[in-house]
């Protein structure tokens, strides 16, 4: 199930600030003079004969200005020219995203950020996220296991010594290694090996609190959180699947600075169901008194579609950001449903909890929007739009408004603005004319706009028709664009149907 873009900046985000660590090790004192030989060059024209002559291969797509791509850059060629000596050799390769000619690879492969880095298994027809480390032996390590059996067999009770090593681990028990069960089972494997550790045995009694009484065959899977084992007997692929993902998570994620707990937060923000998030301070006033209450929560509300989460303030400053909190807010608890409306209770007592999640469900509660005040002078070309006000300046207005979605980090954004600053001061004179701008980061981008990368610009006319800006980025074809498609009394502008170009994409916003 697609990811709802609404969660796409702060989980890309995440993504980054998990891995920065190691880039920054890599980005540091790095050979630079390795040369690039092992890495294969891929693009339109070598991209499809590619995957087919290759049973597996890692793929990188990246941007030429992307930091986080430099930083990988000499790491990924290390690790191809290690793997290169693999029995059977391992291929990386890399594709310019970048690349005009290129761009309809990122779009088929649903590319929203960079690098991003893609498994293409059999030909193509196992594509799979890599969720490894960023650096040279990191990478060699994490793609042996991926070129090996899917599931490894226990055959003794030292075979499963690492089962309870804090990971999550999935076991088949079977009376024979055949049949629809066993072959779904390693169907499933194979499709989630990039995620989760494998195995599969004739001997329940191999496993840790193992039982030879054991009814075979099951699913056992093995987490070092809530009640650490978990049984399914629905060898259906889709239900083992769903089995493993509602059991992969824990009952309450924990937002903190604990690398172990790195991996559950991203399994929580790709969820579609409704999110559920109390932040606080762990290290003073009643946090116990708090999660107690909270992990109560958490099992009285468990047939619902939610999840649940709580936060530490310290270690939560980029979701505090990105949703608009300050941290004299806290106790407090936040929802995010289906529908991206949120809902906020701050200075929340523990015994309140439950209570106010009642009132949730019950549809009794009001959403919030995040948004800069209103300013309350606004004389600059370029007319500042907060979420408070966008409908009035865009939608309401009666004008022709040129609207820029932006965020503060963003190189293309910077370079845009002194242009759309001449643009606007060009088109003063005309009255039925606005060129705006929104911090898209410090608001909430309204619903009518699709906003996957920054600068993102949209045109909208009196009538309200809403187009994405595809002219040039001088000042002057700014303007010939909005002449030739603003509305005027009783004429209509032509639609424009390109995408906005040369934007930015969320991933790079740490």
């Amino acid at each position: 199930m697609a990811i709802s873009k609404v969660w796409i900046s702060l989980l890309l985000a995440l993504a980054v600030a998990l891995s920065a660590r190691a880039e920054d090790a890599a980005a540091a004192d790095v050979e630079a003079a390795v040369v690039e030989e092992a890495v294969l060059t891929l693009g339109a024209d070598n991209f499809d004969d590619a995957i087919a002559k290759h049973p597996f291969i890692l793929v990188e797509f990246y941007a030429p200005w992307c930091g986080h791509c430099k930083s990988l850059a000499p790491e990924y060629e290390k690790a191809a020219q290690l793997l290169s000596k693999h029995d059977p050799p391992i291929v990386l390769a890399k594709v310019d995203a970048n690349d005009e000619k290129n761009k309809p690879l990122a779009s088929k492969y649903e590319i929203q950020g960079f690098p991003t880095l893609k498994i293409f298994r059999n030909q193509g027809k196992n594509i799979q996220e890599y969720k490894g480390p960023r650096e040279a032996e990191g990478i060699v390590d994490y793609l042996k296991k991926q070129v090996g059996p899917p599931s490894k067999e226990i055959k003794a009770p030292e075979d499963a010594a690492t089962l309870e090593d804090g990971k999550i681990h999935i076991v088949g028990v079977f009376a024979e290694f055949s049949g629809p069960e066993y072959t779904n089972f390693i169907e499933l494997a194979d499709k989630l090996r990039s995620e989760y550790e494998f195995a599969h045995t004739l001997h329940a009694n191999h496993l840790p609190r193992g039982d030879s009484a054991v009814e075979r065959p099951l699913v056992r899977l093995f987490k070092p959180f809530d009640e650490l084992v978990v049984d399914s007997k629905d060898f259906d692929v889709s239900a083992l699947e769903s089995f493993i993902d509602a059991s992969s998570t824990p009952k309450v994620v924990t937002f903190d600075k604990n690398p172990d707990n790195h991996p559950y937060l991203l399994k929580y923000f790709q969820g579609t169901a409704v999110k559920v998030m109390l932040f606080l301070n762990f290290s003073t006033g009643p946090f116990e008194s708090f999660k107690s209450a909270y992990y109560g929560a958490a099992d009285e509300f468990k047939d619902k579609e939610v999840k649940f989460l709580i936060g530490d303030v310290e270690a939560s400053q980029g979701a505090f950001q990105y949703f608009g909190l300050k941290e004299d807010q806290t106790p407090l608890i936040l929802i995010q449903d289906t529908e991206s409306k949120k809902f906020l209770k701050e200075q929340i007592e523990a015994e309140q909890i439950v209570s106010w999640l009642k009132e949730y469900f019950d549809g009794k509660l009001s959403p919030f929007r995040k948004s800069e005040p209103i300013p309350e002078v606004n004389n600059e070309p370029v007319k500042v739009v907060v979420a408070d006000n966008v409908n009035d300046v865009v939608f309401k207005s009666g004008k022709n408004v040129l609207i820029e979605f932006y965020a503060p980090w963003c190189g293309h954004c910077k370079k845009l603005a002194p242009i759309l600053d001449e643009a606007a001061a060009t088109l003063q004179s005309e009255e039925d004319v606005v060129i705006a701008k929104m911090d898209a980061t410090a608001n909430d981008v309204p619903a009518d706009f699709d906003v996957q990368g920054y600068p993102t610009l949209y045109f909208v006319t009196p009538s309200g028709k809403k187009v994405s800006y595809d002219g040039g980025r001088t000042a002057d074809e700014i303007v010939d664009y909005i002449k030739k498609n603003k509305e005027t009394a009783g004429q209509a502008a032509p639609e424009a149907t390109k995408e906005a170009a040369a934007t930015e994409p969320l991933k790079d916003e740490l």
